[in-house]
């Protein structure tokens, strides 16, 4: 069965295009075109990946997306306006997996979209874990102490690549690909947000340490509780 995309764009013109471009790509879509009836239509089962206008009346695209991680993890990809790198960046901080910035071209989507399908979608590992915390592989999801802890799509990624080789140097490239499905751009920092996600959630270790440490210059690590 094909997936199902659902763009959330009031420039139904771009939201046709799009459409008509996934439909030869072997995809179903959905549309919507305001805030309200996109966050309706994203909550819906059938959805396994949302494209996202970050400007939309009713209800703005951050504001939609910040609801609707209250109740999914469905991987979303952000359009935002060339330039605006504030917009990005907080779309990355609301659980966003990736954006785009318009204008763009619909293959790079396409690719984008490929990219957190086969992510969510990828053969389940043996279980891991690192000191109290554990990653499920199949269930996709992770725990501390026994308590679970909510991550999207993109955050599940970095962590499983670090979790997998904890205590080495992981490069930023190399997360971005096992988490983006790309190399990074220039300037870039979309992983950086990713893992100032993951700290926030997943807290320090219990001597104070930061449970993801920065090496400057090479990456991040993931430290044990006994390293």
């Amino acid at each position: 069965m094909s997936s199902k995309i659902l763009i959330i764009d009031d420039d139904r013109e771009l939201a046709g295009m799009l459409a008509d471009y996934l439909a030869t790509e072997g995809w179903q879509t959905g549309q919507a075109h305001d805030g309200p009836s996109g966050l309706e239509a994203a909550q819906a089962p059938d959805i396994d990946a949302v494209v996202l206008d970050v400007m939309l009346p009713g209800m703005n695209g951050f504001d939609l997306l910040r609801k609707l991680r209250d109740s999914s993890r469905v991987p979303v990809i952000m359009l935002t306006a060339r330039g605006e790198d504030t917009d990005r960046i907080v779309g990355l901080e609301l659980g966003a997996d990736d954006y785009l910035p318009k204008p763009f071209n619909p293959r790079e989507l396409g690719a984008r979209l490929r990219a957190v399908l086969r992510r969510a979608r990828s053969v389940p590992e043996p279980n891991e874990a690192v000191g109290e915390l554990s990653l499920d592989h199949a269930r996709r999801r992770v725990s501390l102490n026994g308590e679970p802890i909510d991550l999207t799509a993109a955050e599940f990624a970095v962590l499983e690549r670090l979790l997998s080789t904890a205590g080495e140097v992981v490069a930023k490239d190399e997360l971005a690909l096992h988490a983006l499905g790309r190399t990074l751009q220039p300037f870039e920092r979309s992983i950086d947000t990713h893992v100032s996600r993951l700290r926030g959630k997943l807290g320090p270790l219990p001597d104070g340490q930061p449970r993801i440490q920065a090496v400057r210059g090479r990456g991040y690590v993931l430290l044990s509780p006994d390293s």
